[in-house]
């Protein structure tokens, strides 16, 4: 999906130069979490099987839990989970539904003498420094605990893309990535992924870091996904008129096709397991 730069009623900040400095993106989901929850699709349950087999124990660290999409996911399994999420509107969202979570950025937070088992991310790890986010995970596990880095990579069909990709031009046109095609290849998600396991490897911490994929589908009505693309980076922070113009021209193509769509999603993953060097 298209990341949109502020709009111009916002604040500046100085321009990032990784995704994990963009700081007011990063905090910008929690304008509205009950949409955010409801709207956001979950994770594959063989891949939170797979995860939690591969783990010593049920003790499991979600990092930007968000509202608790995934989270919830590994409690339904048995798991112990605390969550940590530096906006405090997506925590309190989380701990309503049931999830113990502490407010802090990852980098920041302070285990106390805690470790888990597993360490997660789902969709999340964008907004993580990488380096140090993978030392923290290393200090945090057990030996034989599992860092599971996931997300999902949902490109919509062109003839929904392609509108939403014209919109956006019109609404920021000095936007750096609207030179980019209105469909981003599922490789340059993969090399994001790969560019983990660096860091991952980096640390010296960890076994060799594996990559999973799950492929999977969901169809989306015409209000299904209206209600999604709010929840997306960049379209967080626009003003409401920008942002109905993006929905209104998106609209209009769902219903060329009909009022629907299927989506075909690809779920990706890096995952490393913690190595006893204590």
């Amino acid at each position: 999906m298209p990341t949109l730069p502020r709009g111009p009623r916002d604040q500046p900040e100085p321009p990032p130069t990784q995704p994990h400095q963009a700081r007011q993106m990063a905090e910008s989901f929690g304008a509205d979490a009950q949409r955010y929850d409801q709207a956001r699709p979950g994770y594959p349950d063989t891949l939170v099987a797979r995860i939690v087999a591969g783990s010593p124990g049920p003790d499991v660290l979600d990092v930007g839990c968000g509202t608790g999409i995934a989270g919830r996911q590994f409690q339904a399994v048995g798991c112990a989970v605390l969550g940590v999420e530096p906006d405090a509107r997506m925590a309190d969202f989380a701990r309503a539904r049931g999830l113990q979570v502490e407010v802090a950025a990852f980098e920041a937070w302070q285990p106390a003498g805690r470790t888990f088992d597993a360490v997660v991310a789902a969709q999340s790890w964008h907004w993580v420094d990488p380096a140090a986010g993978a030392a923290k995970a290393a200090r945090v596990l057990r030996p034989g605990g599992r860092l599971a880095i996931f997300g999902h990579v949902y490109e919509p069909p062109a003839a929904v893309a392609e509108p939403f990709a014209d919109a956006c031009r019109r609404v920021a046109p000095d936007s750096p990535l609207n030179g980019q095609p209105a469909r981003r290849p599922l490789g340059l998600y993969q090399t994001a992924y790969a560019k983990f396991a660096d860091t991952i490897r980096e640390t010296g911490q960890f076994d060799d870091a594996e990559q999973w994929r799950f492929d999977w589908e969901r169809s989306y009505t015409r209000d299904q996904w209206l209600d999604l693309l709010p929840t997306t980076g960049g379209l967080t922070r626009l003003r409401p008129d920008q942002l109905a113009d993006v929905l209104d021209a998106v609209g209009s193509a769902i219903d060329a096709l009909g009022g629907h769509f299927t989506m075909n999603y690809t779920t990706l993953a890096t995952t490393a397991v913690r190595i006893n060097t204590r």
